[in-house]
């Protein structure tokens, strides 16, 4: 299998004026993680029902931050909303993320933890998506860069490419580890 059969490609969004004139720009780790929690109050503001965060392992995100779990429980609270997180592994993240690994016990029916197909794994992106117009995506790690915004065609475009990849993907993250 070639690289290109392997995982698909996340183009840049479109440019057009005005779609992300509230989102954050995407030039450091920590404006990553601010574009992220933008990414997340968007979604919730814009009554998303389903919200999908892919990476790697998820460890330069802001799983911890108490006023992301209390806007997520707002929104989980309503009828037929779903967190769905996609990763090539979940090794780190309970020492990473140990407040999100709390917080997740009670909501474990509305959050969905799939790891990737393993042909995928590695080529993860650094990506969230709400069902609407909203989207946050980190093109490069190494020096930080990519972008944050609503453009309702560039979202469609990123869930088209990405829907194949997580029915593909397998239930991971056990609430309890079991073992002897």
């Amino acid at each position: 299998m070639s690289e290109a059969d392997a995982a698909p490609a996340f183009p840049a969004p479109p440019a057009s004026p005005g779609s992300s004139a509230a989102a954050p720009p995407i030039d450091s780790r920590s404006s990553w993680a601010q574009a992220l929690l933008w990414g997340f109050n968007a979604a919730i503001a814009d009554g998303a029902r389903q919200i999908v965060c892919m990476d790697r392992d998820f460890a330069h995100w802001p799983l911890d931050d108490a006023a992301l779990h209390r806007a997520l429980v707002g929104w989980l609270r309503r009828p037929q909303r779903r967190l769905v997180l996609l990763a090539a592994h979940y090794n780190e993240l309970p020492r990473l993320h140990p407040r999100f690994m709390t917080w997740r016990r009670d909501w474990v029916h509305a959050i969905t933890p799939l790891a990737a197909p393993e042909g995928a794994a590695q080529s993860l992106p650094a990506l969230l998506l709400d069902d609407g117009a909203v989207s946050v995506q980190l093109f490069d790690d190494t020096h930080w860069r990519g972008q944050a915004h609503r453009d309702r065609r560039h979202a469609h475009s990123l869930r088209l490419q990405t829907d194949a990849l997580v029915q593909r993907s397998e239930p991971a993250l056990a609430l309890n580890v079991l073992g002897l």
